[in-house]
């Protein structure tokens, strides 16, 4: 069993914290929220009093926090205090950018680094079934994988340091493309007479079959249980999304690469979030598209 500090213990985090802690690791937990503090202490876990003393003694060092400044920001005080041998994975959703500059903190201080963003949500974080998408040394991915075996169903190593990032950003900003169509499409059909039942069965088994329909339908009583069914509240928040859709419109621009899809998602799950959306599932965007007016917003 190894020793691992755990800092950012979020609705994502601290479940992560909890399997390691019940698969038999010690975890030495950090976070700036009292009542999260007590949550893992209730967990079995120890709490340190900063970031420093969290990663001391750790031969592995978890981090999952909200944005790249924070990532880099924490990293500026975990290097330095970081163990020889200690291999530091970074599962935030962040930018490439400051992926990569903390990739470069670990690397000059003789550390191992992963960037691992996560997919799965807050269900697969408490399941234990989230996927890795990983970047960074082969190294130290062979030697992060039975720590992130604990926490996932699916590791893909993709490459280089940032190459986690890479594929997030890409998976979601597809995965946010088609729930909008999938929206509009259930929409046009409730508009134009066809019921739901009948559009997801043709759908579901026709070329218009995708995940955004088939496993997380936006309507509810049809189709595999969803967040349709629970009123929208967030599997994975609308505002999220927008964030992830930002970061892959960040990584397009500094790349040169058209990506107008990615960037009118962008624009209505903006719209969605001033209009209602926040706090809701990224599929409540049926919701907006039902009042949206043809032509505009």
């Amino acid at each position: 069993m190894s020793d691992i500090a755990f800092i950012g213990l979020g609705n994502m985090g601290l479940p992560m914290a909890i399997n390691l802690v019940k698969a038999g690791h010690s975890v030495v937990a950090f976070d700036t929220v009292p009542e999260t503090q007590e949550k893992a202490r209730a967990e079995g876990m120890a709490v340190a009093d900063d970031a420093a003393k969290a990663v001391a003694a750790a031969d592995f060092v978890i981090t999952m926090l909200p944005n790249g400044a924070i990532v880099t920001r924490v990293y500026e005080t975990i290097v330095p205090a970081a163990k020889p041998g200690a291999v530091l994975i970074d599962c935030s959703t962040i930018d490439v950018t400051s992926a990569r500059t903390a990739h470069a903190m670990a690397e000059k201080a003789g550390l191992l680094s992963l960037d691992a963003p996560v997919s799965g949500g807050t269900a697969g974080a408490a399941a234990g079934t989230l996927t890795f998408m990983v970047g960074g040394q082969r190294e130290a991915f062979d030697k992060a994988s039975v720590i992130l075996d604990v926490m996932g169903g699916k590791l893909v190593y993709c490459g280089d340091g940032g190459a986690g990032q890479s594929a997030k950003i890409c998976n979601n900003m597809l995965l946010a493309i088609s729930m909008i169509g999938a929206c509009e499409a259930f929409a046009l059909a409730e508009k134009i007479g066809l019921s739901a039942e009948a559009a997801f069965d043709v759908i579901s088994t026709s070329s218009g079959f995708c995940w955004s329909v088939n496993t997380y339908c936006p309507v509810p009583g049809v189709g595999p249980k969803s967040p349709a069914d629970n009123d929208y509240k967030p599997g994975f928040a609308a505002e999220l999304m927008a964030k992830d859709l930002g970061l892959s419109q960040q990584a397009a621009e500094a790349s040169g690469q058209a990506t107008p899809m990615g960037a009118r998602a962008l624009e209505l799950y903006s719209h969605f979030l001033e209009n209602g959306g926040a706090g809701k599932d990224f599929s409540g965007m049926i919701n907006y598209l039902r009042s949206a007016t043809r032509g505009g917003e």
